[in-house]
């Protein structure tokens, strides 16, 4: 092979490495959006919290915010995503936002998305509940669910108000703020918590 034609193999070897670099590199930018995405696909998006504008947010506002994938030895795909918070000036009631979660597995497979209706946190935990406005789970719709996140930097921990029951639409007027301990651990992704400095009596 003369100097020319090596030349030239190795332009093209150059490009087609830059090309393969650039495919890699989008391939990975749309997986990290997608599990930023969370629960929700194209069908059953995830909305901002409702009524809480950035305009109107603080960085001392109590809140829940992200999403997660659970770890699950079964193979079983179950993820939660939340937004929920209150201004520091309000009470856990006056809390809004919303949360969703997806449970794809080789037996069962079900979706919920729903408005937060109540937010308490302390330390890295925060407990919160909400209505669900939308399903495919029958006899969900309506309902109140509750979930529990422990913020530990890595490795967040997650519970929810069905954990001792068949599933979510067992749960018979739960009230405000109730949930299981925080018992899941999250595989990829994961939670903020920012506390509740609640006001001195």
């Amino acid at each position: 092979m003369n100097r020319s034609v090596r030349i030239r193999t190795t332009a093209r070897r150059r490009r087609v490495l830059a090309l393969s670099a650039a495919a890699l590199l989008t391939a990975g930018a749309a997986a990290s959006s997608a599990l930023a995405a969370g629960p929700e696909d194209a069908a059953h998006p995830v909305g901002p919290a409702e009524g809480a504008s950035a305009a109107g947010r603080s960085a001392e506002d109590p809140r829940l915010t992200g999403s997660a994938k659970l770890r699950r030895s079964d193979g079983d795909d179950v993820r939660f995503s939340f937004d929920a918070r209150f201004r520091k000036d309000e009470t856990p009631f006056e809390a809004r936002g919303t949360f969703a979660f997806r449970h794809v597995g080789a037996t069962e497979s079900g979706w919920a998305k729903g408005r937060i209706d109540c937010l308490v946190t302390g330390g890295k935990v925060a407990v919160t509940s909400g209505i669900v406005t939308e399903t495919d789970i029958p006899g969900l719709k309506g309902k109140r669910v509750g979930f529990s996140v422990h913020d530990r930097g890595r490795n967040d921990r997650l519970g929810y108000s069905w954990a001792a029951t068949a599933g979510p639409w067992e749960t018979k007027d739960l009230p405000k703020c109730v949930s299981s301990a925080p018992f899941e651990t999250v595989e990829s992704g994961g939670f903020t918590v920012v506390p509740w400095e609640r006001p001195e009596s």
